[in-house]
């Protein structure tokens, strides 16, 4: 094997030949290079949407009159992609990944295109809803591609890569967006996918092969999805009206996520029975059994959570509290997305490397901590070099872990790729989702209570409750229009008009202030808690290497590891 003899029984141990596949090529040059270059616009493409979005968001919601549906955009979106990634996930391994990206991007711009147009937060909502039926097919087949096309080990050097795509678009993304919100209409930040769109359908169409694909009878499993839809809307509805407009012990709250607790019961239950009787799952439950996969869904699903309360919620604190542009809003983002590029490539080539990756994802999370606890000081007397020194930090964390667990998952279930990959995307979503729709009902619900207590008590007295509650929304501080009207009407109380105005400006920035600083603080434990599950993860060395002395070394260590693993983990 590649010059190397090992001499052992006539017939070779099943991890000679895991090892031997691993290190033929299984795709051309050309095929490859092709491959990822389609692979890399789609991640381009799905990327830069969700960064050109989120800093545009604070003028989106002023515009359209809507800061109570703030995270429902966002929501709507994961809300729909999250359902979809594991049926897409199981139709690419049946039948190819290139009909599912073709599929995938082309609803993604005709959710764009409606999305751009969208007359109201309603309409916005449900067109972002259509955006992410076609998300859910881009980013989570094409981690699947790069597991399709390198060796674990090898995907540790493409990590960079693929990383700097992310780093590009996160650069990018959110100056484009803050100085197209500025300089022309938010609607752009939608519009601008569809060039983009179109050379990434080009490229697919006419230059990325078909990957080698066995073909297989499907049955999508229509029963498990409206399941799965049955248990994860009424989550999200309870998560998101709970503290705010109704009562966490409220009947309504209490039965929704009775209602979702049922239903994602009666899901398992039936897939369960489908995986006994030998068809095709949504999510195979005897993937639960590789411990691999199941503390990094654990892992991945918390950091995920947590990760929300740093990044989605920088963009309302840098523009509402510290007083930022839309476009400096996006500048001020670019260091912590520098850090989680430059630390996620050398994390990649360590893993690549070494064949190891327990202790990067270890290291990662120690060092997000440092960064969580930064964002947990910030107050509204904070300046913008403490709040990019603390995501300078946070981001250094994220980028040591960013793809760990994927290559961990993908080594382990060499035979589940996209199965695996997308299940894993599936249970990191709804993390994500569930911790946004809880950390805005979170910062709503402590804002109003804020506000009223940094109120100077002369204050309550002289101005009418009718006056006060104009400064119970908080979108005050993201519009100028309408803070030229409120300066205005205070015109009428004299010379000390402008003076009790800047005290109530002052009493929004510190109420806002305090329902973020409470999301940081739920980010943060929730960083320590994957940070112990984290110790659990099983170390298994990565097939595939990046020497002739490591295949030598490595080999003895697969042969003990394939012994423990189950027949559906094999290669």
């Amino acid at each position: 094997m590649d010059g190397i003899i090992i001499e052992r029984d006539a017939t070779p141990p099943l991890a000679d030949v895991i090892q031997h596949n691993d290190e033929q090529p299984r795709y051309t040059k050309k095929e490859t290079l092709l491959t990822m270059l389609g692979v890399l616009l789609v991640m381009l493409l799905a990327s830069l949407d969700q960064t050109i979005v989120s800093t545009a968001m604070p003028h989106i919601i002023s515009d359209l009159q809507g800061f109570d549906r703030y995270t429902w955009v966002t929501t709507a979106y994961m809300l729909t992609s999250t359902v979809m990634v594991p049926i897409y996930g199981k139709l690419s391994d049946l039948y190819g990944r290139k009909s599912i990206f073709l599929i995938g991007v082309s609803i993604f711009l005709f959710g764009s295109a409606l999305s751009g147009a969208a007359q109201s937060m309603n309409q916005l909502i449900a067109f972002r809803a259509l955006q992410g039926l076609g998300a859910a097919a881009l980013l989570p087949i094409a981690i699947a591609v790069v597991g399709d096309l390198f060796t674990p080990r090898e995907r540790g050097k493409w990590q960079g890569v693929t990383t700097a795509i992310f780093g590009l678009s996160s650069i990018l993304g959110p100056a484009v967006g803050g100085w197209i919100t500025e300089n022309t209409t938010w609607r752009w930040v939608f519009y601008v996918n569809l060039p983009i769109g179109m050379v990434a359908l080009f490229v697919l169409i006419f230059l990325m092969p078909t990957l080698h694909q066995k073909v297989q009878q499907a049955k999508i499993d229509y029963i498990g999805a409206f399941l799965l839809v049955l248990g994860t809307v009424p989550l999200l509805l309870g998560f998101t009206w709970a503290g705010g407009d109704l009562a966490w012990t409220s009947a309504p709250i209490i039965g929704l996520f009775t209602l979702s607790i049922v239903a994602f019961i009666a899901f398992f239950g039936y897939e369960i029975r489908l995986a006994h009787r030998g068809e095709q799952p949504i999510i195979d439950p005897r993937l639960f059994k590789n411990s691999i996969f199941s503390i990094s869904i654990l892992v991945t699903m918390i950091i995920n959570m947590g990760m929300f309360g740093s990044i989605f919620f920088l963009p309302l604190f840098a523009q509402g509290v510290l007083g930022v542009s839309a476009t400096n809003s996006g500048l001020l983002l670019s260091p912590m997305m520098i850090a989680l590029m430059i630390s996620s490539i050398i994390s990649g080539q360590l893993i690549s490397r070494f064949g190891k990756y327990k202790w990067v994802a270890i290291v990662g999370l120690l060092i997000t901590i440092v960064g969580m606890y930064f964002l947990y000081r910030l107050n509204v007397n904070s300046a913008n070099i403490d709040l990019s020194i603390a995501m300078v930090i946070v981001g250094l964390g994220l980028g040591f872990g960013m793809s760990t667990y994927t290559i961990a998952v993908q080594n382990a279930l060499p035979d589940k790729i996209g199965e695996a990959t997308s299940a894993l995307t599936f249970f990191r979503s709804i993390g994500g989702t569930v911790a946004l729709a809880a950390m805005g009902s979170l910062m709503s619900s402590a804002y109003v209570p804020g506000f009223h207590s940094a109120l100077p008590a002369s204050l309550k007295q002289v101005l009418p409750a009718k006056l006060l509650n104009v400064f119970d929304n908080p979108n005050i501080l993201l519009s100028a229009d309408m803070q030229k009207q409120i300066q205005q009407q205070f015109r009428h109380f004299g010379p000390q008009g402008a003076s009790i105005y800047n005290q109530l400006i002052e009493a929004v920035k510190i109420g806002l202030t305090q329902g973020i600083h409470n999301v940081f603080i739920l980010s943060l434990v929730l960083m320590v808690v994957a940070l112990v599950a984290a110790f659990f993860l099983k170390e298994l060395p990565l097939r595939g290497s990046v020497a002739v002395k490591d295949k030598a070394q490595n080999l003895e260590g697969i042969s003990h590891e394939v012994e423990s693993v189950s027949p559906v983990m094999l290669h």
